[in-house]
């Protein structure tokens, strides 16, 4: 119990601080805080470490696999009124309907396919998920999913065109290791360009960087919630990691 109640505190006090970064950071790049969204990426965490989050008024969450969000969030979302939860991790296209009926957010829209198949899916009464940003592969990086920039206006057309999902904002992951500031700031470019608000992009290591070059949205796990629990990779979702 007394090590939970460490726990608990360490988690708020780390979120506070990120807070206060995100703030700063904003204010340091002449930008209002309350214009920057923090997604705080829980997948592979304690439960008594979300609701420390929880408790503290964090109410914006990130998971990155559908079955692990299925069982724990519903039972949160009743206890704790006004989260809103963000996919950000690769989507298969068979689970779109369990995705769209339990994410407000799906930021990880990266192919035809998959355009498709959540067109199917929001089309039914059941679906909450009331925007998508697209997942730009800015990089080109082969192991990695996401729209190629050159290929962004067409699958753009054919999203918000032909299929008239509600796409609002672009995602992306730049290459590990790399500053994230030029990346942060093509990834704004292209947004402008596209007339889309949501610009997420920005990590634990990265985030501050990534809102002086133009992120409205960043999504911070270790750096609220402390290493991840080891956890054997989920049938139901590819291997791309999109936070930390």
């Amino acid at each position: 119990m007394i090590e939970e109640q460490g726990e608990a505190e360490a988690v708020r006090a780390r979120l506070a601080e990120v807070r206060r970064r995100i703030a700063a950071a904003a204010r340091a790049a002449g930008r209002d805080p309350a214009a920057i969204t923090l997604v705080a990426v829980s997948k592979a965490q304690p439960a008594a470490r979300i609701e420390a989050a929880l408790e503290a008024g964090q109410r914006i969450f990130g998971e990155n696999y559908v079955q692990e969000a299925q069982a724990r969030w519903p039972d949160l979302r009743a206890r704790y009124p006004g989260v809103e939860l963000h996919l950000v991790g690769a989507l298969q296209t068979n689970k779109a309907r369990a995705a769209v009926q339990l994410f407000d957010v799906v930021q990880t829209l990266d192919r035809p396919k998959l355009a498709h198949a959540l067109a199917d899916a929001l089309a039914r009464p059941e679906a909450r998920t009331k925007r998508l940003l697209v997942e730009v592969n800015l990089a080109e990086e082969p192991q990695k999913a996401g729209i190629r920039p050159e290929e962004l206006p067409a699958f753009l057309d054919l999203c918000r065109g032909e299929l008239k999902l509600p796409v609002t904002g672009l995602m992306a992951i730049p290459p590990a290791e790399e500053d994230v500031a030029p990346y942060a700031a093509l990834l704004a470019k292209l947004a402008r360009r596209h007339e889309l608000a949501e610009v997420s992009i920005g990590m634990s290591a990265d985030f501050e960087t990534a809102i002086a070059f133009g992120a409205t949205i960043v999504r911070v796990g270790t750096a609220i919630f402390g290493e991840r629990a080891a956890r054997r990779p989920s049938a139901d979702q590819g291997s791309t990691a999109t936070s930390s």
